[in-house]
């Protein structure tokens, strides 16, 4: 039997080559393919021929585009070799998977790596798995240093000030904190847990921006802006004007939204109705609508507390009056808020304390626009866009008889619900900086806050919203003697508050936020007292829970955590 007759009994292509890699035979199989000739070189065969060294296997790519693989093996008694292989569409599909998932991969590293806020990844056991080299310009450390080290092991060298690694994994939620960090710069640290199928923490992706570098440029942006706000001040002067804001701090998303919103609508001629809480902003609103508008230019901005002026002489305010129109009323007669912003803009703050026969009189101003001054016969004509606020619930005084449901729907035209502080905290760092450099310019002084304080202000929930914030911080650059604000020079009430309060970026699940304030309440107590049977005499519970709970916690008594 001759070696052709041999190599075609084979049931898969298969070819005979010399020592040199010269084809000598194949069946027929290989010849259907149309890929080999006698005498060719088996490389310049197919496209691609790819040998493993630490096998016999070959891979190879005809002409045609279709893989192949072959089992390579020595001919009996001689030094050929035979190759028998089989073409696989599934090597194909493969190969191509894993070079698409090479490409993803380049991808990700690259939107990672070019990212200017520093990215630092971390498995659910606190092992470092990648970071970027934005990492390095903010820490000053090579990011090759990071990976592969946990995150304990980068405390104890002074590396990292606190874990937000840790605090993710235990509350399975978004976590923030301002620290100074190795490079003595300041830094938002924020860490997002990724979950795994079973609902696990996976790993922790943890962002890292430099708020020097904000600082920075906020400092400078203030210091440019200073001479231009001298002379808007003193135009303001000049034309009698209201007092206004000229900087507004908006970072976060929801004010963004708010004011693009002012922006479109400063020069339509509709009611605007500003809703939310006290000290939330309303009245910085009403002027960034009136100071992008026409009728700035044509008119002044008027504003009125409805709530600060006694019901019988808000009338004659709001209206004015004629000549002899009461006892001791001014010969000459008066005119009212309406008539002084007539082609401007009539700001009624807090309009949910107007009496009710005020309201019919406000009713009938917004339906033909004119007025009527108190002991005039004749009304007048006004061109006054309306924009009010309040702080109070309309919709449930209109369903107890206490406001007009007519008027309601006159002023709800283009409605605005500014956010309390709390539901921004993207914005209270930004104002707290804006607000120092405001104090230190009133008082001359060169006051600082440190990391620590600027993360109690970023945690706090604000209840008296951005007046409360302003009011605070000109109280700390007042009366702290030293240059650096800290979090010992707040008032006794916010300390207590900062103690007891259980801050949440988001809503959790009671068990979380249960473990939360129980975590808070032992961290107290390890400061006050010095071994776990005066903890657990205060806390009223046994001395083994609390031996268990400090564990569970990572908490240490001044002289260590006794065994069971």
């Amino acid at each position: 039997m001759t070696l052709t007759d041999i190599v075609e009994q084979i049931p898969f292509p298969a070819v005979i080559v010399n020592k040199g890699g010269g084809v000598k035979s194949y069946n027929q199989r290989v010849e259907a393919a149309g890929l080999l000739t006698k005498g060719t070189d088996i490389d310049n065969v197919f496209s691609k021929w790819e040998t493993d060294p630490d096998s016999k296997m070959r891979t190879a790519v005809g002409t045609n585009g279709k893989r192949f693989v072959f089992m390579q093996g020595s001919w009996p008694d001689t030094e050929e070799m035979l190759l028998i292989g089989t073409e696989t569409s599934e090597l194909s599909a493969l190969k191509n998977e894993n070079k698409q998932l090479k490409k993803l991969t380049r991808e990700l590293d690259a939107i990672i790596e070019n990212s200017y806020d520093g990215i630092y990844i971390t498995d659910h056991t606190g092992v470092t798995w990648k970071t970027n080299s934005a990492i390095e310009r903010i820490t000053g450390i090579p990011k090759e240093y990071y990976v592969g080290k946990h995150v304990d092991a980068l405390m104890k060298r002074g590396i990292l000030k606190s874990s937000v690694t840790e605090k993710v994994v235990q509350q399975r939620r978004t976590v923030s904190v301002v620290q100074d960090n190795y490079a003595g710069k300041e830094t938002l640290i924020t860490g997002a847990p990724v979950f795994n199928e079973e609902g696990e923490v996976e790993k922790v992706v943890t962002n890292i921006r430099d708020l020097s570098d904000l600082n920075e440029l906020q400092t400078k942006l203030h210091k440019m802006n200073e001479l231009n706000d001298k002379y808007k001040k003193e135009l303001d002067m000049l034309k009698n004007k209201s007092e206004r804001l000229d900087d507004i701090v908006i970072r976060s998303e929801a004010m963004r939204r708010i004011y693009d919103t002012a922006d479109r609508i400063a020069n339509i001629d509709a009611t605007v109705f500003i809703l939310g809480e006290t000290g939330v902003g309303k009245d910085i609103l009403a002027q960034h609508i009136y100071s992008h508008s026409l009728r700035s230019k044509q008119g002044d901005f008027i504003k009125i507390n409805c709530g600060a002026i006694p019901p019988d002489l808000l009338e004659s305010e709001l209206f004015g009056y004629e000549s002899g129109a009461f006892t001791g009323a001014n010969r000459k007669g008066k005119p009212g808020m309406f008539e002084l912003a007539d082609q401007g803009v009539l700001f009624l703050d807090e309009i949910a304390e107007l009496p009710l026969m005020l309201q019919v009189k406000l009713l009938r101003v917004l339906q033909e626009s004119e007025i009527q001054r108190i002991g005039g016969t004749k009304p007048r004509k006004i061109d006054v866009r309306i924009i009010a606020a309040t702080n109070r619930k309309v919709k449930e005084m209109v369903a107890n008889g206490e406001f007009r449901e007519d008027l309601y729907y006159r002023l709800n035209v283009l409605p605005m619900a500014i956010p309390p502080l709390k539901e921004r905290r993207d914005d209270i760092i930004p104002l707290q900086q804006f607000f120092l450099n405001q104090a230190n310019e009133k008082y001359q002084m060169d006051k600082v806050i440190n990391s620590k304080l600027k993360d109690f202000f970023y945690n706090y929930e604000w209840p008296g919203n951005l007046r409360e914030l302003s009011n605070l911080i000109e109280r700390l650059v007042v009366t702290t003697p030293e240059d650096e604000i800290k979090v010992d020079h707040l008032p006794a009430e916010y300390k207590e508050s900062g103690q007891t309060v259980v801050s949440q970026a988001a809503i959790v699940p009671l068990k979380d936020a249960v473990e939360t304030a129980e975590a808070q309440v032992l961290a107290l107590a390890v400061e006050k007292y010095d071994n776990t049977y005066d903890l657990a005499k205060a806390l009223e519970t046994s001395q083994p829970t609390i031996v268990r709970k400090l564990k569970k916690y990572n908490l240490h008594c001044k002289k260590g955590v006794e065994s069971l």
